[in-house]
């Protein structure tokens, strides 16, 4: 297996690797859309996530990684093991497995996407068995799509009825399978090479974007360090091993302080006013701002939400669900802090 860069020696992109930490804390955020230039470390932040997310409890040989603690949401395989109802889920062995990032190419076919008929058990053994796809291997992770403007339209509705459902239905070559699907959609590209469909842009929940760095010392320092790595991957990444360690306890800690941070009446009004004057649809905005609000003050310790996250998080969480006004040339991110300062003058 490939080394990956070490999370903790990104320098350079400071919002994506915010975004990429927040939906680590609080999954419920939704997905992250990182859009900029080529080369600016996009892929190599989300195949970095797996340096610094803590291990999860899982049941023993279950193929989709099912949670131990959520038997209502178990897949066939554990309902099976379970016996009759109210069988005590205690019984199950339970392993600890690392976090997948799962990568989607883009070349994928459905089959390898949502599973299929295990061909070779078919035909050599006349036994029909369903062999999980790359949304199983997703569960309870991260599904990485890279240049995600370029997917087929066909898979980008897959993805948006299990993005919304956390399950996955396969009803095919005689097999009719149902099992949970529930991860955090993280996809990349550049603008320029094609938008996004409004129904997919939508399912992100924070949205980024990333520039060539302009400073001169900031480029020479991450040519420094990539070249660096290149070298030596394994050294490289002992090297960064204590500060990837500390990233992983603030991540742990984050998670567990998350449920007492307070979301007060004055923050949501405020919440909604800011929705409300940029004319977002829905009220998916505003569940967002709330959750990863909340996240971030979990992760700098803060026991309350603050103008200040939000400030931080709104142009995240809000500048892909603009209206396009052509007479406005201004960044949707400004817009969105610009709108937010009125707000908070008034």
């Amino acid at each position: 297996m490939a080394s990956t860069f070490p999370f903790a020696a990104i320098v350079g992109q400071d919002e994506m690797t915010l975004a990429i930490q927040v939906v680590a804390i609080d999954p419920t955020v939704g997905g992250v859309l990182v859009l900029g230039d080529r080369g600016t470390g996009k892929s190599t932040a989300v195949r970095a996530l797996a340096d610094f997310l803590p291990p999860i409890q899982v049941v023993k040989g279950c193929p989709y990684k099912c949670d131990p603690q959520k038997p209502a949401q178990a897949c066939p395989v554990c309902q099976a093991s379970q016996g009759t109802p109210g069988a005590k889920a205690a019984k199950l062995q339970t392993e600890s497995r690392a976090v997948s990032v799962v990568d989607l190419p883009l070349g994928a076919t459905e089959d390898r996407i949502v599973g299929a008929l295990d061909l070779e058990k078919a035909l050599s053994q006349g036994i029909k068995e369903f062999s999980p796809g790359l949304l199983a291997q997703a569960h309870r992770g991260f599904l990485y799509i890279d240049e995600v403007n370029l997917l087929d339209d066909h898979l980008v509705d897959l993805l948006i009825d299990v993005a919304a459902s956390g399950e996955n239905l396969v009803e095919r070559e005689g097999l009719s399978i149902r099992h949970p699907a529930r991860f955090v959609l993280v996809g990349s590209g550049n603008p320029e090479e094609g938008e996004l469909r409004p129904q997919l842009l939508d399912r992100f929940g924070l949205s980024v974007q990333v520039r060539t760095p302009q400073d001169i010392a900031l480029r020479v320092e991450v040519i420094k360090r990539r070249d660096a790595f290149d070298k030596d991957p394994v050294a490289y990444k002992a090297q960064w091993q204590d500060e990837s360690d500390k990233l992983q306890k603030r991540i742990v800690k984050a998670r567990k302080l998350l449920d007492s941070v307070v979301v007060s009446d004055e923050m949501l009004t405020l919440c909604a006013r800011l929705c409300q004057q940029l004319g977002t649809d829905g009220l998916r905005a505003e569940l967002t701002l709330l959750r990863a609000t909340r996240a971030l003050a979990a992760m700098q310790g803060s026991k309350t939400v603050k103008p200040e996250h939000l400030q931080t998080i709104a142009p995240l969480a809000l500048r892909h669900r603009l209206r396009r006004n052509p007479l406005d040339d201004t960044d949707s991110g400004e817009r969105v802090q610009r709108c937010l300062q009125e707000i908070l003058g008034a």
